[in-house]
């Protein structure tokens, strides 16, 4: 699915609850921080190695799964409500990065 497309999911979803009112930019901002925090805290407390074998474990491996849905739901919800597109912000972002921190020429080590 094309992110347009998951944002026309997620539009409908709202128009056919009325919630169109609730999806302010800023209510929207704050429910995305929101579920970030219940990301992070899907992890909270985990060491570096526990956190990298998150997913092995079925019933954590959902609930970060659903946490980053909900993460990923409001992110798309508040571009569409903004009009900001996504997938060109992303990469304005990449080439601003990009010239921030210059990869090192292969062969050459980072110092």
């Amino acid at each position: 699915m094309s992110i347009s497309t998951l944002q026309e999911l997620l539009a409908d979803f709202a128009d056919r609850r009325d919630w169109e009112p609730y999806h302010t930019p800023k209510n929207l901002a704050m429910a995305l921080t929101g579920e970030a925090g219940e990301l992070a805290a899907e992890f909270q407390w985990l060491t570096e190695e526990e956190s990298r074998r998150v997913m092995d474990d079925p019933a954590k491996a959902e609930a970060v799964r659903l946490e980053m849905a909900d993460v990923l739901s409001y992110l798309l919800r508040l571009a569409d409500v903004l009009g900001v597109d996504l997938e060109q912000a992303l990469r304005d972002k990449v080439a601003i990065n990009e010239r921030r921190f210059p990869a090192p020429e292969r062969g050459t080590e980072a110092s």
